[in-house]
C-alpha cells in the first residue's frame, strides 16, 4: 500500500460510498474530492464535502496510517489549518492542527480487486506492466491517450527551445540555427554541437556562406579539431591557416575537443561528417528559418536535408586517415529523424508563440506523413499487437514507454486506469 495509490482512489472516487463515517461517528458525503495538488501542501485542494448537515470546502490531506499526520509534522504547519478532513487507510490515531483542533478522519474501503491489480502491474514481470491487457482497451481510449501523449512529449521537447530562445534573447533565427545544429549531433555529440553553435554565431558564419572552405575553417575550428600538429595533410593545413586568421579576426575562442565522442558510432556518423554536412547546409541554404517555415510538403524538407559532404570527406572519416570513396549523405530514416527531433518540435513551438496556426498544424501534419521509429521501444508495442503506422504514433508510445511504464506510473496513465477498473 503507498499513498499515490490512495490518492487514486480518492481522485476518482473508487471507495465504498454507501456508509462514509469519520472516526469520531459523524457521517458525511463527498461532493468534489479536490484538485489534485502536486506541489507542497495537502494532497487535494478546495474539496467540497458534507459533514452531519453543513457543507464545508477546504482541503484534504491522506496517508496510509492516520498517525503519519504527526510524524509528517503537519501539526505544526498552518498550512493545513485548512484541511477538513484527513482520509487514511489505518485509523490509528486522532490528530490536530496547528490550532489544536482536531480533524477529522475517515477511513478508506475499497474493492481488493483493484489493489491486486494494481499490485500486479506493480510487480515489473514485463518492460510493460499492463502487457496482457493492451489489446483490450478499447480504442476510443487508446486514441485519445496518444493524441495527449504526443502533445506532452512535444512540449517536453520544445523546453529546450524556450531555454535556448531566452538565452539568445528571443532572436528566433540564433535559437534556431543553435537548436537545429544540436541536432546533428544525434543524441551522442548533441551537446558539443550545441556548444559548437553557441560559440560560434551565426552572423560570423553568414558573412562567408558563399565559401565552404571557409565554413569548414570555422566549424571545425571551432571545434577544436584543428589543434593536431602531427597530421600531414594538405587539406588540413590548409584549414589551419584559413582558420588562424579567421580565429583572429572574429576573436574566437574554440571549444574543448574532448566533447566529441567516435567510440560505438558507425564511420558515417562521426562528428567530423556531421560537421562537413552542417557547413554545407548552411552553404546551400538562404534564410533558412524562413525557408522552412514557408515550406508545404515533407518532401521540401527531405531534399533541404539531403546534403552532401565536401569533396575531402568523400575519401576520409577523420582527419589525414585516406578511405575509400564514398557518397556520405544523411540517409532516409537520419532525415526522419533530425525532422522530428528537432524541426517539428520548434515549429510546433514558432506557430504557437507567433500565433500561426498553419505553422502548429504543419508542424503536427509532418509527424503524421513521417514513418515510424524503428527501435526497440516500439518493436515492444509492436509484440503487443499495437498498430503503430506514422511518427505520430511512435512519438505518443514513445512517451509512454519513457514517462509512464518506464518509471511505473500506471495510476497516471489512461490505459492502467482502464486496466484497475477492468
Amino acid at each position: 500500500m503507498n499513498e499515490d495509490f490512495l490518492h487514486y482512489i480518492w481522485k476518482y472516487k473508487l471507495f465504498e460510498k454507501e456508509t462514509l463515517i469519520t472516526n469520531n461517528g459523524k457521517q458525511i458525503e463527498i461532493l468534489s474530492t479536490g484538485m489534485h495538488n502536486h506541489d507542497a501542501g495537502p494532497d487535494f485542494l478546495n474539496a467540497k464535502i458534507k459533514i452531519e448537515d453543513t457543507i464545508w470546502v477546504g482541503n484534504v490531506e491522506i496517508h496510509i496510517n492516520a498517525s503519519d499526520w504527526d510524524k509528517h509534522l503537519h501539526q505544526h504547519n498552518p498550512a493545513y489549518n485548512n484541511v477538513i478532513l484527513h482520509v487514511v487507510y489505518l485509523n490509528d490515531a486522532k490528530v490536530f492542527n496547528n490550532n489544536k483542533q482536531e480533524i477529522n478522519t475517515l477511513s478508506l474501503h475499497f474493492d481488493d480487486q483493484i489493489f491486486k491489480k494494481y499490485e500486479s502491474l506493480k510487480s515489473k514481470t514485463h518492460d510493460i506492466a499492463c502487457h496482457s491487457f493492451v489489446e483490450k482497451i478499447d480504442n476510443f481510449t487508446l486514441s485519445h491517450w496518444t493524441e495527449k501523449l504526443l502533445i506532452e512529449r512535444l512540449e517536453q521537447k520544445t523546453q529546450l527551445v524556450e531555454n535556448l530562445l531566452e538565452s539568445t534573447k528571443n532572436d528566433w533565427n540564433e535559437c534556431f540555427y543553435i537548436f537545429l545544429s544540436r541536432s546533428f549531433g544525434f543524441n551522442l555529440n548533441n551537446y558539443a554541437f550545441e556548444m559548437l553553435a553557441k560559440s560560434l554565431p551565426q552572423r560570423i558564419l553568414a558573412k562567408h556562406k558563399n565559401n565552404l572552405f571557409a565554413l569548414e575553417a570555422l566549424l571545425f575550428g571551432q571545434a577544436g579539431m584543428l589543434t593536431d600538429k602531427q597530421i600531414d595533410d594538405e587539406y588540413y593545413l590548409n584549414l589551419q591557416k584559413e582558420y588562424a586568421f579567421l580565429q583572429k579576426k572574429y576573436e574566437l575562442t574554440p571549444i574543448e575537443s574532448y566533447l566529441w565522442k567516435f567510440l560505438r558510432l558507425r564511420p558515417v556518423n562521426f562528428p567530423t561528417i556531421r560537421i562537413s554536412q552542417l557547413a554545407r547546409l548552411i552553404h546551400d541554404s538562404q534564410s533558412l528559418l524562413s525557408q522552412i517555415v514557408e515550406m508545404k510538403s515533407l518532401k521540401e524538407l527531405e531534399n533541404l536535408f539531403d546534403l552532401q559532404v565536401s569533396e575531402y570527406w568523400l575519401t576520409h572519416y577523420t582527419f589525414g586517415k585516406l578511405s575509400e570513396k564514398k557518397n556520405k549523405s544523411f540517409g532516409k530514416s537520419s532525415i526522419d529523424l533530425l525532422i522530428i527531433n528537432s524541426i517539428i518540435p520548434f515549429l510546433f513551438l514558432y506557430g504557437k508563440k507567433q500565433k500561426q496556426a498553419k505553422v502548429e498544424d504543419f508542424a503536427l501534419q509532418l509527424l503524421e506523413n513521417i514513418k515510424p521509429e524503428e527501435n526497440k521501444i516500439i518493436s515492444q508495442w509492436r509484440n503487443l499487437n499495437v498498430s503503430i503506422t506514422n511518427a505520430q504514433q511512435s512519438q505518443a508510445f514513445l512517451q509512454l514507454y519513457n514517462e509512464y511504464c518506464k518509471p511505473q506510473k500506471c495510476l497516471w496513465c489512461a490505459i492502467g486506469n482502464k486496466v484497475l477498473r477492468m
